[in-house]
């Protein structure tokens, strides 16, 4: 290969002689060839983004079981809401199913309103062979949830549980909010009736499952909150917004909360209420919302007995006080007992039974309990 150098000032780039390159088209080359690579990685990691990822996950299956965490609240069932709508826009047939009951009067308003078609299931057997768990990664609450292999797996809460497809972000306050960016990523329209789209219903139910998770976006909540409420806002149907954030209270409710509100203790800035036997589990975890209203009062549990469980529920708006860290640390050692979650909001139960003293361990008195709560509170475990 013969080389030329031309030294005058107007011509300094080398060129090769005859059919060769000349270093400018060389490096026109390069920019096209590192254009090129840059494409390539910006598809792939467009590839991989979880919505993606999910909606060919249900393409690849014909009938699929959207499964929501026992007792599903609003966020889960608005979750569910929305990986169906992405199912079927992949070709798949979804159904909506949940361990447990609906009781609450907020997720009672919640599926009546919005209409929905939601199964409930006690064994593996009801489920179809494909899973997709949202607003929880590890199944639980029916016969045989040890069994299920999840396709995917969509959730904002702390756990290790994974599926061929997995998006747990411990960090955003909503799983609703996951979706809605999935939606986003798919390019999907906001109240159209065509492709993939985002129906007044979903937009509401959505918003709502937003809310009830971050107490009206107050607590727990990311950047990913208000920018999902603002991307949904257009297609939101507020007269069913409001029907379900105000529905009738059951009379039972009222009072335990009243029961909560004159019968608890208080030890510094701490308080833990002790319901006994409540005709409405649901009840407790609003008495625990209605405590965090006293002044002085930062961090809040209460528990209460219901169908031989011990339910537990706690509330922080102490940034000393992680609540799920601190339920899990009270429970800790008392057999078939659990807790945990978010720092601001946690939950656990126990089986009242072993917290009498059946089985390996002597169990624990109420009055003890109580204590271990107030201990782990102020941190001392």
């Amino acid at each position: 290969m013969a080389l030329r150098f031309d030294a005058s000032p107007a011509h300094v780039p080398l060129q090769f002689v005859g059919d060769e390159l000349s270093m400018p088209a060389l490096a026109a080359v390069a920019v096209v060839a590192l254009g090129a690579l840059g494409a390539l990685a910006w598809w792939w990691k467009r590839r991989q983004h979880p919505a993606r990822r999910l909606k060919r996950a249900f393409g690849s299956v014909d009938d699929v079981s959207i499964l929501m965490h026992p007792n599903p609240d609003p966020d889960a069932m608005a979750s569910a809401m929305a990986a169906a709508t992405i199912a079927r826009n992949a070709d798949a047939t979804p159904v909506l199913q949940y361990p447990g009951s609906i009781r609450h009067q907020e997720n009672r308003a919640f599926r009546t309103v919005l209409d929905l078609e939601l199964d409930c299931i006690e064994t593996r057997g009801d489920l179809h062979d494909d899973v997709v768990l949202v607003d929880h990664n590890e199944p639980r609450g029916f016969q045989g949830a040890e069994g299920v292999d999840p396709l995917a797996v969509v959730d904002h809460h702390p756990g290790d549980g994974t599926g061929r497809v997995t998006d747990v972000r411990p960090d955003v306050g909503a799983c609703a909010s996951l979706f809605v960016d999935y939606f986003e990523e798919l390019d999907a329209t906001v109240g159209a009736d065509d492709g993939l789209s985002i129906s007044p219903h979903l937009a509401t139910g959505l918003v709502y499952g937003i809310q009830s998770d971050t107490n009206h976006l107050t607590k727990g909540c990311s950047e990913h909150e208000f920018e999902a409420s603002a991307y949904l806002y257009p297609a939101i149907n507020e007269d069913l917004l409001d029907r379900i954030a105000n529905p009738q209270v059951p009379v039972e409710v009222l009072q335990t909360k009243a029961k909560a509100i004159m019968n608890h203790e208080v030890e510094g800035s701490y308080a833990v209420c002790d319901l006994d036997d409540v005709p409405n589990v649901d009840a407790i975890p609003q008495a625990a919302d209605e405590l965090t209203h006293r002044e002085g009062v930062t961090a809040v549990v209460v528990f209460g007995n219901h169908d031989g469980t011990v339910h537990v529920s706690g509330r922080s708006r102490d940034d000393r006080v992680h609540m799920g860290e601190a339920l899990q640390a009270a429970v800790e050692g008392i057999p078939m007992a659990e807790a945990g979650g978010h720092a601001r909001m946690g939950g656990g139960q126990l089986s009242l039974d072993h917290m009498n003293g059946i089985g390996p361990s002597d169990g624990v008195s109420r009055e003890e309990f109580s204590q271990r709560l107030f201990t782990a509170m102020a941190g001392d475990y």
